[in-house]
């Protein structure tokens, strides 16, 4: 997939029409990204995202949740102090 718009750092939009909300701990890897990025989505066995999208060019992984969803607050301050 490709990225439609990513005018929130925040949140991208892919060309199927999906929003996703990036993680905050992981904002700055999507800093590279252009409208040409190609990112596939997969679901996550982590706690505080239900899916990840990777990067194919260098398999770069950030964390998302659908942008209406919210994120967990005692998990995203556990992951984001190291615990």
């Amino acid at each position: 997939m490709k990225i439609r718009a990513h005018a929130e750092s925040h949140v991208v939009e892919l060309d199927d029409g999906s929003q996703w909300r990036i993680y905050p701990g992981d904002l700055a890897t999507t800093l590279s990204w252009k409208p040409e990025t190609d990112l596939r989505l997969e679901p996550s066995g982590d706690r505080t995202s239900s899916h990840v999208l990777v990067n194919a060019t260098d398999q770069s992984r950030v964390r998302v949740s659908a942008a209406g969803d919210a994120w967990p607050d005692g998990e995203v301050k556990k992951a984001l102090k190291g615990g």
